[in-house]
């Protein structure tokens, strides 16, 4: 069994994330969030809106409608080029996506070529269906917009939308009042997307119906300085440049300062955005040699966009996609001009009129979670049960409340500690079980820290404050127990925190 099937395992069996409407036959691509995981996904998104949301003095939020009139990606340009390539068995009918299956097949990177291009590779290679080995038929395109109508009587098309961002663009005339016609600034959204993927694969990574923390950030194209450029400027980066790709070498390392010099990344915002998620990623336990920025191969950069940088994770089965970096420029804006015919242009505080260039990182939630579960992931052989080492910004639970036995007053002094407790943070009361199991449970499902009850709290109102990552432990007097614990979660080690028993 792989890491990530015995990840999967875990979130089944402990209601982190399981397939939806599991009872039935299973739609492949879709999923839902247990109290485990519902609890993981929140403080995460929490966590994203305190990082970069409320750091920032420019950047607002909105959310959202998920469906979205015809007209809007007819505009934006989705509804001709929002496409994946397809190829199908002609034996057993099964519908492939091309490239990851020559790339499973062969090894060979081919995302963004041309349809005759992978038809002609899939010859050459041989490569067959792998549900039966049939052979495949030559690859076209798909659209990966899920349509829908609306009126009673139908005939109004409509789309559930692919992205987050379109919302924002179509809003762009309220929000420039909201930030008082002023460039530079940002909005924030958080909300689902959905794309008819043709291969969903890989636990949550591929899915149909996903997540995304999104920032569209205006600015002024004359004026692309970011203010706080100097906050980040020598921090280092990885950057997998296309160079580096196309002559298969190694990515490189590189400050902020030197990417700009470089010309490497296009200018100071997105070099900015690319730092804090690399800090931001890392303080989720994923390590910087599990990260890089991949710079887009221009025949593979989306239809908007000037220049694509995506942050890939690591994962057992290859690098992938987690974060989208895109200078959009002023293509969303221009065009929902020239399609809605109103006018969304903005007046410069030097009296220039012009149309808004955007810088977008857009984050998704799912993957993140996938790369937070392999790389928190720890086997545990040294204490017989695997385990989470979630950050505990993100870990659903801080804290789990035993009693050492279910008798002599321990239940009840247990629970009055409990109903104390989650007034200040996220716990849990557990009794069922021997306190070696318990304490297995709360390590399988990341929980921070665990505090016992035992004999001797009756004696001198001290309990057992247990750490999840070492096993070691301190007595920690009640009537200090919340500043101890928040203390803990902010990083104190216990040798800081008491004495280890």
């Amino acid at each position: 069994m792989s890491k990530m099937e015995e990840i999967q395992r875990i979130c089944l069996n402990r209601g982190i994330i399981y397939p939806t409407a599991e009872i039935y036959s299973i739609m492949s691509g879709f999923f839902d969030y247990g109290p485990v995981g519902t609890l993981l996904k929140r403080k995460l998104i929490d966590y994203w809106r305190e990082f970069f949301v409320k750091s920032e003095d420019n950047i607002f939020e909105m959310d959202g409608c998920t469906v979205l009139p015809e007209k809007v990606f007819i505009a934006s340009g989705h509804l001709k080029s929002f496409v994946d390539p397809i190829t199908q068995c002609k034996k057993c009918k099964s519908i492939h996506r091309a490239d990851d299956l020559i790339q499973e097949k062969t090894g060979m990177f081919v995302e963004g070529k041309p349809v005759n291009e992978l038809s002609k590779i899939i010859k050459e290679k041989n490569v067959k269906c792998p549900n039966c080995g049939g052979e495949l038929s030559d690859v076209r395109l798909f659209n990966l917009m899920l349509k829908t109508e609306i009126s009673p009587v139908g005939g109004k098309p409509a789309y559930l939308r692919p992205e987050t961002a379109q919302n924002i663009f179509t809003s762009f005339q309220r929000l420039l009042r909201v930030a008082r016609s002023r460039l530079p600034f940002g909005v924030a959204q958080v909300g689902r997307s959905f794309r008819n993927e043709i291969s969903p694969r890989h636990f949550v990574v591929r899915v149909r119906e996903f997540n995304q923390m999104e920032i569209e950030m205006f600015i002024d194209p004359k004026h692309p300085k970011c203010l706080k450029f100097d906050e980040v400027k020598d921090k280092k980066i990885t950057v997998f440049t296309r160079e580096a790709q196309k002559k298969k070498k190694e990515p490189i390392t590189i400050t902020a300062e030197e990417a700009i010099k470089k010309k490497i990344v296009p200018n100071e915002w997105m070099v900015y955005f690319l730092v804090k998620e690399f800090e931001f990623y890392k303080s989720l336990g994923i390590p910087s040699d599990a990260l890089r920025f991949r710079h887009m191969l221009p025949e593979e950069t989306p239809h908007y966009s000037c220049g694509n940088f995506d942050l890939e994770i690591k994962f057992d089965f290859g690098w992938k996609e987690t974060v989208g970096n895109a200078y959009r420029t002023d293509y969303d804006l221009k065009k929902h001009m020239k399609f809605s015919k109103k006018d969304l242009t903005v007046l410069t505080d030097d009296g220039r009129k012009i149309i808004s260039h955007v810088m977008e990182p857009s984050f998704g939630i799912e993957r993140t979670i996938a790369g937070i579960l392999l790389h928190c992931f720890r086997e545990g052989k040294d204490r017989g049960w695997s385990w989470f080492a979630f950050p505990s910004k993100i870990a659903p639970y801080h804290f789990a409340i035993f009693s050492l036995v279910n008798k002599d007053g321990l239940l009840e002094k247990a629970k009055e500690i409990y109903e104390i407790l989650k007034k200040e943070f996220d716990v849990y009361f557990d009794f069922s079980g021997s306190i070696g199991r318990r304490y297995a449970r709360a390590d399988e499902i990341g929980t921070f820290g665990a505090l016992t009850i035992d004999y001797q709290t009756l004696e001198d109102s001290t309990i057992t404050l247990r750490e999840r990552d070492t096993m070691k432990q301190i007595r920690v007097k009640i009537s200090e127990l919340s500043d101890v614990l928040k203390r803990f979660l902010k990083g104190e080690k216990l040798d800081a925190l008491g004495k280890v028993i």
